[in-house]
């Protein structure tokens, strides 16, 4: 299945800001410590070097799919209308059959922290989830087996 496009304000904008700080600051000091090393002469043995060059990669690589991926991004704002139903950006307090309670917040893939509570759109929680209100009963099927949750409430953080 294909990731979703979209993103909240605030996940685009550190996106963004990963971009412009790899760009104009991490990748010129490693070009400059590469440049260094490299007039230190041998450059088969040279840590240093080997290393940076690596490092270099690394940030290209990063570079490039975050211009890449900017340029596909739909940013999704909170709207009014979306009050009292889940969709893109909603946290949501569920409960299971065991009256265990948690929160999710839906994101997008780029954004999604199991630290955080945040749940990928593209996860079959947030798609069983999406246009459901509360005291609604929602099932997903988990690897464990069929789990069911009742939405308790939902709320938006108006960015």
């Amino acid at each position: 299945m294909a990731k979703s496009n979209h993103i909240t304000r605030a996940g685009w904008q550190q996106l963004d800001q990963e971009l412009k700080f790899l760009w104009k600051e991490e990748r010129p000091k490693v070009t400059q410590a590469v440049s260094d090393a490299a007039a230190l002469g041998d450059r088969s043995e040279n840590a240093e070097y080997i290393y940076g060059k690596k490092r270099l990669r690394e940030i290209d690589r990063r570079v490039r799919f975050l211009s890449k991926r900017l340029e596909t991004l739909k940013i999704v704002d909170y709207h009014p209308n979306q009050e009292g139903k889940v969709f893109f950006g909603a946290w949501v307090e569920l409960e299971n059959e065991n009256n265990e309670i948690k929160q999710y917040r839906i994101v997008g893939c780029d954004e999604f922290s199991p630290s955080k509570n945040w749940i990928s759109i593209d996860s079959p929680v947030a798609r069983a989830l999406i246009g459901k209100q509360v005291d609604d009963e929602v099932r997903v099927e988990t690897p464990s087996g069929m789990a069911i949750f009742y939405i308790n409430r939902i709320w938006y953080e108006k960015e």
